[in-house]
């Protein structure tokens, strides 16, 4: 059995995900797959049972009964895989913005490096995005930056939805106190680790926009991402990291 899995959320996406899935399971190292998916009315879950017949012991399905946000499903998918034992948890967006072949450096990042939690930056070595139009490439590139000004992280891509976690690190905080959704969501887990003085490290990746299917970004989330940033660092001045306590 592999120690590897990675958590791809899903939301309408029957254009990219038989793509997504056969890449995947043709890496080596071997990687384990686990889609959530949220009740997609396209039919995304019902193409990734297709496929789970010859796959069934490294494509795993977790269906919802409906669309409650990225976090929601992330959180999800943790338990899951905590539950199940494997060491390194990825996190991995369906529409081939993440490019897969990048999952073995992540890995390597984590099991070679020691890092906690290691990720794929697309600003770590300057700018590295392609097929967004420059007013898109601007707001991110300064999100990360108020990002670091407000909470005084040294990562570059704190908005990063490219990342590997260890088991280790995910065990460390308690995942009920997660209260983001949207984008905000990969800001709170990365605060969180930092918070508890996990290894960050991040691995320089280049960013593809989507070709197929819809992006899921809104004026909500982004406001979200805005304001959470501030509530995240005036909450950690007033209490502790909350330590999972369900750790023997």
């Amino acid at each position: 059995m592999s120690n590897r899995i990675v958590i791809i959320p899903t939301y309408n996406e029957k254009e990219n995900i038989a793509e997504i899935i056969l890449k995947v399971i043709s890496l080596d190292p071997v990687f384990h797959i686990l889609i959530v998916d949220d009740n997609s009315p396209d039919g995304t879950a019902d193409i990734v049972k297709s496929f789970q017949s010859k796959h069934s012991e490294r494509l795993h399905l977790l269906q919802r009964p409906g669309k409650n946000g990225l976090g929601t499903a992330y959180i999800a998918g943790f338990r899951w895989c905590i539950e199940k034992k494997y060491d390194y948890i990825f996190e991995m967006d369906a529409d081939f913005s993440h490019n897969p072949d990048d999952l073995v450096k992540l890995y390597n990042a984590c099991k070679d490096d020691k890092a906690d939690v290691a990720i794929g930056s697309r600003y770590v070595t300057g700018v590295n995005v392609v097929n967004w139009p420059m007013s898109r490439v601007i707001m991110s590139y300064y999100a990360s930056a108020y990002v670091r000004f407000i909470t005084g992280m040294s990562i570059r891509d704190a908005t990063a939805g490219f990342v590997c976690y260890t088991r280790k690190a995910l065990e460390t905080f308690d995942l009920d106190k997660i209260k983001f959704k949207g984008y905000a969501f990969q800001i709170e887990m990365k605060f969180k680790a930092w918070k508890f003085g996990l290894r960050l490290t991040e691995v320089p990746i280049i960013f593809t926009d989507r070709t197929l299917g819809t992006s899921k970004m809104s004026k909500k989330i982004f406001r979200e991402a805005f304001f959470g940033v501030i509530e995240l660092k005036l909450k950690s001045m007033f209490s502790k990291p909350s330590i999972n306590k369900s750790i023997n």
